[in-house]
């Protein structure tokens, strides 16, 4: 069988993780249900291989050829020449549970089903499936094609060989991979939470105001971007949805409970970049 990635969702994760795996040389079937995700998929990565390319990171043939590594498609049984999918769809188990029903049916036997998740049990993930020892997670961080850290995550029943190939995957992707256990929000997302709540509490209680907030954390703190800043390229309802997931895994233990404003802001559909208004406004260029 062909060394094939199969990516299913192409939003900004998916997207991101279909041109990392293009760009180490591998064919890409990126899978969505919309049609029009797959085609904002599609824009974006162009854009990502020109600005590489206008930075010097990446020559023009090295572009291009990444480009035509990638297949995109509504039709779920084209994943099945994949020896690995990874499942980049929105942060909710019972979505992720389906997806992978369908893909433990759709694939060959021998083939890996990693997932992005930011903070679900794997475990719970591969119990839902047949191949639960070749069930793995695999957590990126926005933006993939930038960012070299990834989390590989074993499940009670990912077998060391899974894990073994996932790592040496990761690597062949440029990334670093560092292995964490299968607890909620992992390593980063769990250490993240008390940088996003407690910056929320500042706010709410009026204490200081988001851009104060996030200048102190870079100025004195050494930080690239403040708490706010984050959030707003990450995404607030995927924060708020992270945020919910671990609070909820960890029997609503009250240091990582939500902040009423995460709530508040995805109920105005003030997301962030993605839709140009978040802690802060961005313009067309910017978002």
């Amino acid at each position: 069988m062909a060394n094939i990635i199969g990516v299913v969702g192409a939003g900004t994760m998916g997207n991101g993780i279909a041109q990392v795996a293009a760009l180490a040389g591998y064919s890409v079937i990126l899978y969505d249900i919309e049609q029009s995700a797959l085609e904002h998929g599609q824009k974006e990565i162009g854009k990502n291989l020109e600005k590489g390319v206008a930075k010097k990171k990446l020559t023009v043939k090295q572009s291009e050829e990444a480009g035509k590594r990638i297949q995109t498609t509504v039709d779920f049984t084209l994943l099945k020449k994949s020896t690995t999918v990874i499942e980049a769809a929105v942060e909710r188990f019972d979505i992720k549970k389906g997806i992978f029903q369908r893909l433990d049916e759709t694939l060959q036997h021998e083939s890996i089903i990693a997932t992005n998740t930011s903070s679900l049990s794997i475990t719970a993930l591969g119990a839902v499936t047949k191949r639960p020892d070749r069930v793995v997670g695999m957590h990126f961080f926005n933006p993939a094609h930038i960012m070299k850290l990834v989390e590989i995550i074993k499940g009670q029943e990912t077998s060391h060989t899974t894990v073994s190939r996932i790592t040496s995957l990761a690597k062949e992707f440029g990334k670093t991979p560092v292995l964490a256990s299968d607890t909620p929000g992992f390593i980063v997302n769990r250490v993240a939470r008390p940088f996003y709540g407690e910056a929320l509490r500042l706010l709410g209680e009026g204490v200081s105001d988001a851009a104060e907030i996030d200048r102190i954390v870079k100025k004195s703190g050494g930080f690239k971007m403040g708490p706010f800043e984050l959030m707003d390229l990450i995404g607030i309802d995927v924060n708020l949805s992270v945020s919910k997931s671990v609070y909820e895994q960890y029997f609503h233990e009250s240091r990582y409970r939500p902040h009423p404003i995460q709530q508040q802001m995805v109920d105005a559909n003030l997301l962030g970049r993605k839709t140009k208004r978040g802690f802060y406004g961005y313009d067309s260029e910017e978002a």
